[in-house]
């Protein structure tokens, strides 16, 4: 069944939310320094804050997927985004480090459903090619972020000033959200073509059932892993090309954005092509080639076989994360699907978290050259992963 183009105003809404996502995740590396020295607090207090944050995600991405059809995309999407105004809000205005680490609570609570929702939202009512650029989206707010706060430091200003004007813009998104209620509701559900019957679906079976799935953990599972290998790869290239491949800090940093920066092509082009071809196809051949950027940053050779590595697994990796969501309803049943990309989102945040953390530790206390064995090891549970969903029939929903 084809699938009516999404309206403009929605999808402008749906980019813009994916830029507010990624704004907050590059605030903090720039403000920090400035942040510990108004609070009086050491460094790795940091580590507060971000904990805090990612509790909050992880909850509230999971618990949209199983209230999406109670609330409406819309009013969620307005009510998570004014949730985070209000949390940056209170960043801006903080006297001390409690209550910015209560605030990094509430954030992450606005942006895990906001991630989970509109995740949701956008598999039922865009293509490929719309799915993948809403992603690309958020690395440019994550690129974003760093230059609000360089640009209010620079200017003799607070690092206030940055998480301020941040939460005006989600203010003025939250208003934009509500103001589209309707035209939300009008779109069609997660997990169900154009066209039916909105906002019906989470609905029509028991939680249990969908618990009891094995596409379902399985799928989040697939989620972990991916997340993992595209974070640990980010995190740890770095010391990789410094201390085992011998390039000077400059140039490795320059690579390492590289990677980052392979992303977001890999995201807009490949948008294109799944579009033409099949979201199946595209991923299929991304996960592969995934594996084999993997094996060119394990082999002992130049350090540039390894860049070249990293350039690959970015490149390939990029439509992942969006055609896997876009495709949990083929994988789990339509019925299931809003619940089934809450855990997924929610399973990601855990692996970015955890896996990567891991990996560092095993690179600590072994070599640095055993990041690219463990994400070859990482990639070939991917596709293990992914081959194990598809071939299980979707289940009718309810």
């Amino acid at each position: 069944m084809s699938t009516a183009p999404p309206r403009a105003s929605l999808l402008l809404l749906a980019y813009l939310a994916f830029v507010s996502l990624g704004l907050p995740d590059g605030l903090i590396g720039v403000g920090w320094p400035s942040i510990r020295a108004d609070f009086g607090v050491p460094t790795e207090a940091v580590g507060l804050v971000l904990t805090a944050g990612t509790a909050g995600y992880l909850t509230s991405s999971v618990l949209a997927g199983f209230t999406l059809a109670r609330l409406g995309v819309g009013w969620l999407l307005a009510g998570s985004t004014l949730l985070a105004s209000l949390a940056l809000t209170g960043y801006a205005s903080a006297p001390g480090l409690a209550l910015m680490v209560g605030c990094a609570l509430v954030l992450g609570l606005g942006s895990g459903a906001i991630d989970s929702g509109l995740n949701a939202y956008a598999a039922g009512a865009f293509g490929p090619r719309h799915m993948n650029w809403m992603h690309a989206f958020f690395g440019l707010g994550v690129a974003l972020g760093p230059l609000i706060m360089t640009g209010a430091l620079s200017a003799g200003l607070s690092w206030r000033w940055g998480y301020g004007l941040v939460a005006g813009a989600q203010l003025v998104l939250a208003a934009a959200f509500a103001l589209t209620v309707r035209a939300w509701r009008e779109r069609a559900p997660a997990g169900g073509p154009a066209g039916s019957a909105p906002e019906t679906t989470a609905v029509a079976v028991p939680v249990r059932e969908t618990l009891r799935l094995p596409a379902v953990w399985l799928g989040a599972s697939a989620f972990v892993v991916y997340v993992a290998i595209e974070v640990a790869a980010g995190l740890w290239a770095f010391l990789l090309l410094t201390e085992g491949r011998g390039l000077g800090p400059a140039v490795a940093g320059v690579c390492v954005s590289g990677y980052w920066g392979s992303l977001f092509v890999g995201r807009v082009v490949q948008g294109v092509v799944a579009e033409r071809l099949s979201a199946a196809a595209v991923l299929r051949g991304s996960l592969v080639a995934m594996a084999a950027g993997a094996v060119l940053i394990a082999l002992p050779a130049p350090a540039w076989v390894a860049v070249a590595g990293l350039f690959v697994v970015g490149f390939a990796a990029a439509p992942v994360f969006p055609l896997l969501t876009l495709t949990t309803a083929d994988r789990v049943g339509a019925a299931h699907a809003d619940r089934a990309i809450g855990l997924q989102i929610g399973a990601a945040g855990l692996g970015a978290a955890l896996v990567p953390a891991g990996i560092g530790v095993l690179l600590g206390n072994t070599s640095v050259e055993l990041l690219g064995p463990a994400l070859v090891v990482l990639a070939l549970g991917l596709i293990a992963l992914h081959a194990a969903t598809t071939r299980r029939p979707a289940p009718a929903p309810g």
